[in-house]
């Protein structure tokens, strides 16, 4: 079955989002990673800024903006059915009520800091790749990529721990934040760079519709 190039932006669009929706919900378990303590949404929330980077680098700026801002509604949207859920009472055959409770009562603080922490950084992002796309002529993506991205995931690491962590308890300080966001920013930019094959994957993916064979990406 041929998929034309609609159906393969709905595939990564769909991907996306289910990518931060996941990693905001399942964010709040930490595991240990090579001696690192990292959440366990590492796993998925690299994935958004190479879908981000592949569009803008077939398509461009027009079309990776809408897809954060569907991303945005997508997530307001989870904020408020998980609020609701929390507020609902039991039913009394329901025994888990508690531990429900604290389990998503963290993930609304883990997603409004998401929320802030995503538009910020995919913003960047989006600038960031079209202006080394600029500099390099549309030459290098594995450069622009991983240039775009590491910046972003540094501004999304930092504001996503502080709003999410800071004096959750008196140990959560500056000092001791910074020393969560240097590691786990750190295996972000290993993310990054393991990805960049999954790039040129999907944008010759993207490229290989005829449609698009001569396309030129919009400012």
């Amino acid at each position: 079955m041929r998929i034309d190039t609609d159906q393969k932006i709905a595939i990564l669009s769909s991907v996306f989002v289910a990518a931060l929706i996941g990693a905001n919900l399942l964010g709040t378990k930490v595991t240990t990673l090579f001696g690192v303590s990292v959440s366990v949404g590492i796993f998925a929330y690299p994935l958004t800024f190479l879908i981000t980077d592949a569009i803008e680098e077939v398509f461009g700026k027009k079309k990776v903006t809408h897809l954060i801002y569907g991303a945005l509604v997508a997530q307001i949207l989870i904020l408020g059915i998980v609020a609701l859920a929390i507020a609902l009472p039991p039913a009394e055959r329901y025994e888990h009520n508690a531990e429900y409770t604290t389990v998503f009562s963290n993930s609304i603080r883990i997603i409004i800091a998401s929320l802030t922490a995503f538009v910020l950084s995919q913003t960047h992002d989006i600038w960031a790749f079209q202006f080394w796309r600029n500099k390099t002529k549309g030459r290098f993506l594995w450069l622009r990529n991983n240039l775009s991205t590491i910046v972003s995931q540094f501004i999304d690491t930092t504001l996503f721990m502080f709003i999410a962590f800071y004096q959750v308890t008196p140990k959560f300080d500056v000092a001791f934040l910074f020393s969560l966001i240097i590691p786990y920013w750190l295996f972000k930019i290993i993310f990054a760079l393991l990805d960049t094959p999954i790039v040129y994957g999907i944008v010759a993916w993207l490229k290989s519709d005829e449609k698009n064979q001569d396309h030129s990406p919009a400012q």
